[in-house]
């Protein structure tokens, strides 16, 4: 058994045991250039532009060493339970979403954040947008291999197949902010905050109902369609497989929930991944003497702040950064961090297309499977809902387009043993 770069574990050919595997050497360069970036780039920017800065690059750096061993999958978690019925991975989903959601009703309850921020909940529009970027992201994430948050790791820790996959996912969101005003206007209701009509309180039950109800929901799906076993070989034991080897699934929903938390406690605001992308890419149009600023995205006083300051200052760009780094340490102590010089070229053409459908569909929604579903359903929006389940609908898509381009689908359990 083994994982794909989006933390998607393949299944067994035949029914024996797997055969545990051997450690793998620490690869040592990668893992030293790796520490000294994220401590240094640490320094560096909580002694330039502030302690919020730093710790949020920290939070970064934990970010990534949590989604290397954790493996965690949002494309992975989908994919399982629409191609074979396998619900472990979703139902880790509401282990991070009910610790998320915790944390932030206690924090928004407060009125007081660290550094000087107030946190804020916000709900997102519910409308066109919405739905069609949810679902474009999600057929994005079955080509691509990952999602937004699983790109950065694997990007991280050396997945070559998927630094195409961020460079369509940068390119899609150029693209969105190019064709802005194409998209600017659709229908849409204003956003539904739970706590607005309930309290934070009645919010924070509510969210932990739902998730019961899918936790149940899963398991009886399951049962009726007998998936195969997605069991992991530990590749190391004791403490060292805290540093080496791969945790528990439900041990790293737990941790990256308490991370999502402490961010939204330090910054004021949730979790989020993708509008660095647009950023980026923006900032490097300006570099070759392009003009970004006078698009109509990059004109409203929010993003033309943004556009204007150092990537430094802006808390996706810190915690995007913090990831790659952190899984690039994470996959290096555990000697898995490695470099694929050959790429199958309808697997190259698959990550491309995939990035830049997820570029588009998370500017259109919002938001990713961070921002606009683990943020959303953490704050008690109705949006970060339906981005779900419109993303259970674009998997679907997804999984029918993946044979064209020669990526191979889960089986169902009769098919394997």
């Amino acid at each position: 058994m083994t994982t794909t770069s989006d933390g998607f574990l393949t299944f067994p050919t035949s029914c024996a045991a797997p055969t545990p595997q051997p450690e793998e050497p620490v690869r040592r360069v990668p893992l030293v250039v790796a520490s000294v970036l994220g401590v240094g780039l640490t320094a560096y920017v909580w002694a330039s532009y502030g302690p919020k800065s730093g710790v949020l690059l920290a939070l970064g750096l934990l970010l990534g060493l949590a989604l290397f061993h954790s493996r965690f999958g949002f494309t992975s978690a989908w994919r399982q339970l629409i191609a074979v019925g396998n619900g472990e991975g979703l139902r880790a989903h509401t282990v991070l979403l009910g610790t998320a959601a915790t944390l932030i009703a206690l924090v928004v309850s407060t009125g007081s954040g660290l550094f000087g921020s107030v946190p804020k909940a916000t709900a997102g529009p519910i409308g066109l947008a919405l739905l069609v970027g949810a679902t474009l992201f999600a057929v994005g994430m079955q080509l691509g291999g990952a999602c937004a948050s699983g790109t950065l790791f694997a990007v991280g820790a050396g997945q070559s197949a998927v630094v195409l996959t961020l460079g369509g996912f940068i390119a899609g969101s150029v693209l969105y902010t190019w064709a802005f005003p194409l998209f600017d206007g659709w229908p849409a209701l204003p956003g539904v905050l739970l706590a607005d009509h309930v309290g934070w309180f009645g919010s924070w039950l509510i969210t932990l109902v739902v998730l019961a109800a899918i936790v149940l929901g899963t398991k009886v799906v399951q049962r009726r369609r007998n998936p195969p076993p997605t069991d992991v070989v530990p590749t190391a034991r004791g403490y060292a497989r805290v540093l080496r080897g791969s945790w528990p699934l439900l041990v790293g929903a737990v941790v990256l929930g308490v991370l999502a938390g402490a961010v939204f406690l330090v910054s004021g605001g949730i979790w989020g991944v993708t509008f660095a992308f647009a950023l980026w890419g923006a900032k490097i149009l300006q570099l070759v003497g392009l003009h970004p600023e006078t698009w109509e995205f990059w004109q409203t006083q929010a993003n033309a702040k943004a556009l204007g300051a150092p990537i430094w200052v802006d808390r996706t760009s810190l915690t995007d950064i913090g990831i790659v780094l952190g899984a690039a340490v994470a996959a290096a102590a555990a000697g898995a961090w490695k470099i694929h010089s050959s790429i199958p070229w309808r697997t190259a053409l698959a990550a491309v297309l995939g990035g830049v459908l997820m570029g588009v569909g998370s500017r259109l929604a919002g938001g990713c499977n961070i921002g606009a579903y683990l943020g959303g359903i953490a704050q008690g929006s109705v949006s970060g809902w339906l981005w779900g389940v419109f993303a259970l609908g674009g998997t679907w898509l997804g999984l029918r387009l993946r044979p064209v381009f020669g990526l191979a689908n889960p089986r169902p359990a009769d098919s394997v043993c």
